[in-house]
């Protein structure tokens, strides 16, 4: 059976959680598969939409974002994550030679730890761009998640002092294990500080931290000590109304700064001592009703002039990265849709060399 289907039909594979968890992808294959992505929106080889929001009326209990993007196959070759190329068959069906669309749903929905469900619940399907045909269907919690926390990573690498030590991560929701783990791998740490609203969250991320990586966790009581002296400044906070977690002067120089909190953390002033800000994408930074900038934006603080540049702009060496140890560089990363397809690309690829997840009958 090809993409297109075969004479039995067109058929999709489904990968649930426990399916993508199997396949056992390295760190450094997620983070070389959003990387390449990041290179090719910088190399402009990609097509990509802001995200667009759907608010139920649910009582502010929570939304959806739904995200849509394509890449193209060559934009995924790599030493890892390389997606198969045209004509290299799984068990079942073939990867298509154009490359990949795709689009996700994920909810934001603050309150879920209340019915032990994660707050950011998603679901991704992937398409044959020459045909429309559906690929794959797979749960997409673990993807946002881990492709959040290599979108950090890869900003890390070029905008963080290399020397850099000391993380405070304020947040311990999905995403904020892929941050701190992964910035861990990167950066020879002496010290992460971590906190969250509630104290029961945080003393449970610190132990799911302790069970992963021998760096010292000081678990603190507040922001201000998570940040206080912080080399890295990763916020990413579940606020319900905006509220100063983030303090300007927490910032030191050199520091890394990356608030990507729904709703803002961070003090208006805050791009006032930034020698850098760097956004993932222009158009998606500018889109939407919520983000940890989304004032900034709104009240002109942060404009296309005042913007240092996009990350792929950076990655690609159109725009330097960090250019002194006494730099204070900030990243917002919104999220793309192509991060979420470059590693379902990687989860597709593996699923269909292994026949793994179901194979559900579409139509004929």
């Amino acid at each position: 059976m090809t993409a297109a289907g075969g004479p039995d039909g067109l058929w999709i594979r489904f990968l649930s959680g426990p399916d993508i968890d199997a396949l056992g992808l390295a760190n450094a294959d997620i983070i070389d598969a959003v990387g390449a992505a990041v290179r090719a929106h910088g190399e402009g080889r990609v097509v990509f939409e802001p995200r667009v929001h759907l608010v139920p009326d649910n009582g502010g209990a929570g939304h959806f974002n739904i995200l849509r993007g394509h890449l193209p196959a060559a934009g995924m070759s790599g030493s890892h994550g390389q997606v198969p190329a045209a004509g290299v068959s799984g068990t079942r069906g073939q990867f298509p030679a154009a490359g990949v669309s795709g689009i996700k749903v994920v909810g934001d929905f603050v309150e879920n730890y209340a019915r032990g469900l994660p707050s950011e619940l998603g679901l991704l399907t992937l398409y044959d761009p020459a045909t429309g045909i559906p690929l794959s269907i797979m749960d997409a919690t673990m993807i946002t998640a881990c492709r959040t926390g290599a979108m950090t990573a890869v900003g890390a690498r070029y905008l963080a002092r290399p020397d850099s030590r000391i993380l405070g991560h304020v947040g311990a929701r999905g995403t904020a294990l892929w941050n701190v783990v992964l910035l861990d791998e990167m950066f020879e740490l002496q010290e992460i500080r971590i906190t969250s609203r509630r104290p029961q969250s945080r003393e449970a991320f610190a132990l799911e931290l302790a069970s992963v990586t021998g760096t010292p966790v000081r678990v603190m009581s507040t922001a201000d000590e998570t940040f206080d002296g912080a080399d890295i400044l990763v916020e990413a906070s579940r606020l319900t109304e905006p509220a100063p977690l983030l303090r300007t002067g927490a910032v030191k120089p050199g520091a890394f700064v990356v608030p990507y909190g729904t709703v803002s953390a961070v003090e208006l002033d805050l791009l006032d001592v930034m020698d850098k800000v760097v956004v993932d994408d222009w158009r998606e930074a500018q889109s939407g009703r919520f983000g940890a900038l989304r004032a900034h934006v709104d009240t002109g603080r942060l404009t296309a002039q005042s913007l240092h540049a996009e990350l792929g702009q950076i990655v690609t060496g159109q725009r330097p990265g960090r250019e002194r140890p006494d730099e204070r560089i900030l990243l917002w990363h919104r999220g793309l849709s192509i991060l979420d397809i470059a590693v379902g690309q990687l989860i597709l690829s593996r699923a269909m060399a292994a026949d793994a997840g179901t194979m559900i009958r579409y139509r004929k």
